[in-house]
């Protein structure tokens, strides 16, 4: 088990159930990677507030034990046995920040024993649903492995369910008969594998891949001859976009810019594109791709209107910048 928290002051038995506590709730799911180490703390300890764990995680009660806790005996129970000084005037912070993932899950069940209280109601009650409280007493046991493995059984974790993972079907993309690509080292030649593997096969509707650069070998793969068909006229290394694909049926023309330390697809890379592909006569998709949202919101100024942004790390979804041209409800989600 990795320690989260490294730099507190608890005693050593606090901080040994701190972080048990955030393996567990990693363990079924809940997204620890964007929170503070200080509210990671907060989480760890409302939870085991909640459970009434102090000790050891066979002291564990919920739902099934009658066991409702408002936030202010939350804030109580923490001070008294995780050596905090919390005002009891922070009890909003315990319902906003602290237990939002966890009721979100289900986890926590939020005014299990008041169910018609008004949301910001100091006097909800907050307790474990059964399922996890069973599952936690089990921690430390060599029966742990297998009880995780029966609860997370066909149930979606919250971190999958925030990404909106839509299980797209692929379509194998084309690059040429017995073509074996080997990148050279290097985030940026990473990225471009996961445009080849991950977003064609969802986005590129049968693309076949016409042009790949690399960092190192600048012209990994070219079909010169496709290229002339489409009249795309011999272009330097240094004026192309990092990959490019063609969907014959659309006549589509995939222009893609897998973004590491060079730019996206702002507004005059797309005009200079534009003037470079004049004669082509496929049209025209301009792509940006980023290894994360995180990555993507330091370029988000520069990127282009009627582009599209793809990150590798939420792969079913496209960012469009496209106006109204996409605009409308997505119906299955309001069902």
């Amino acid at each position: 088990m990795k320690n989260y928290i490294t730099n507190s002051s608890k005693s050593r038995l606090n901080q040994q159930l701190i972080n048990e506590a955030l393996y567990i709730l990693e363990s079924v799911g809940i997204p620890l990677d964007k929170k503070t180490s200080r509210s990671l703390e907060n989480m760890a300890m409302a939870f085991l507030a909640v459970a009434g764990v102090t000790k050891s995680w066979k002291e564990a009660k919920g739902q099934d034990d009658n066991r409702h806790l408002k936030t202010r005996d939350i804030i109580q129970f923490i001070n008294q046995h995780f050596e905090e000084n919390k005002s009891p005037g922070s009890y909003d912070d315990i319902r906003r920040k602290d237990l939002n993932l966890l009721v979100l899950s289900d986890l926590v069940l939020n005014s299990a024993n008041n169910p018609s209280a008004s949301t910001n109601d100091p006097t909800r009650g907050y307790t474990l649903q059964s399922g996890i409280r069973n599952l936690v007493r089990f921690y430390n046991s060599d029966q742990w492995e297998i009880k995780l493995k029966l609860f997370l059984k066909n149930k979606p974790s919250l971190a999958e369910i925030l990404k909106h993972k839509q299980n797209r079907p692929k379509i194998p993309i084309q690059i040429a008969v017995d073509v074996r690509l080997e990148f050279s080292q290097g985030e940026h030649n990473q990225l471009q594998r996961e445009v080849v593997e991950e977003f064609l096969p969802r986005f590129g509707f049968g693309a076949r891949v016409l042009y790949i650069g690399d960092t190192s070998n600048k012209m990994l793969f070219q079909l010169s001859a496709e290229l002339m068909a489409l009249n795309i006229s011999k272009l330097s290394h240094d004026q192309l976009p990092d990959i490019i694909a063609y969907q014959q049926e659309r006549n589509w023309l995939y222009l893609i810019e897998a973004v590491f330390s060079s730019g996206p697809m702002s507004e005059e890379r797309v005009y200079e594109l534009r003037k470079l592909f004049s004669n082509c006569n496929a049209d025209l998709i301009f792509i940006t791709a980023f290894i994360s949202k995180a990555d993507f919101r330091k370029y988000l100024s520069e990127i282009a209107w009627e582009t599209e942004v793809w990150t590798a790390d939420n792969p079913d979804h496209l960012i469009h910048f496209n106006g109204d041209k996409f605009l409308g409800p997505y119906l299955s989600r309001q069902k």
